[in-house]
């Protein structure tokens, strides 16, 4: 389905076909890795101050706040959405990341990446594309929405005193979409700070192409 052929009566995941291949995008630049790789940390560029495993668990851990915390009442009113660690996957301590104690090893992180990106898919399918740009939810800015609102050619809707706004499932599928593609460039400058080879081409969307991003190099 072409986007010219999408209609407001069209599966919501007419409008994100990517998702399809996301788990595997990502699975195969981290594929290999050992756990001396995975845990590299640096202070000299603010990219590298989470390490690799701890940027997979965040790119995991950010599908299901988004949708399990934020669009919750939503999406599953009823609290049928499958997913038995609510609070290890979407609301433990571990700034944004998914319960450390739980979720360490590689394998596990990417079982509940590949979770959070097929319970994504599932309610795209069940919903359609009007669904997903009538609803909406309160937006809080901050300057780095600021700049990342320039990324949404809609979707994001600022308040009237400027901090607090909307925005609509479409543009919230969007901006998951545009994190773990960013997060997917930290993976690989990760990797070339440690002297290896990226694997995978991240596509030029979202965050991390918008001029006045960080694309320092190592």
């Amino acid at each position: 389905m072409t986007q010219s052929s999408i209609t407001e009566s069209s599966p919501g995941g007419a409008l994100f076909p990517e998702y399809e291949s996301l788990h595997d995008l990502i699975a195969a630049e981290v594929a290999g890795l050992t756990d001396a790789q995975l845990d590299f940390e640096s202070d000299k560029w603010a990219w590298s101050e989470w390490s690799i495993r701890r940027q997979l668990s965040h790119m995991a851990s950010l599908l299901y706040r988004w949708m399990l915390v934020r669009w919750g009442d939503t999406l599953f009113p009823d609290g049928e959405h499958g997913v038995d660690d609510v609070e290890g996957v979407a609301a433990s301590n571990y700034d944004r990341r998914l319960d450390e104690r739980r979720y360490w090893e590689l394998p596990a992180i990417l079982g509940q990446l590949r979770g959070g990106v097929d319970l994504a898919r599932k309610v795209m399918a069940e919903r359609d594309v009007g669904f997903l740009r009538a609803h909406t939810i309160p937006h809080q800015r901050s300057p780095q929405w600021v700049q990342m609102h320039k990324a949404h050619p809609t979707g994001i809707m600022p308040a009237s005193d400027a901090e607090q706004g909307t925005i609509t499932l479409e543009a919230t599928f969007r901006h998951m979409y545009f994190e773990e593609i960013t997060h997917l460039y930290n993976i690989q400058r990760l990797k070339r700070a440690q002297g290896l080879q990226a694997t995978v081409d991240v596509p030029r969307v979202g965050y991390w192409v918008l001029d006045g991003w960080d694309r320092s190099e190592p």
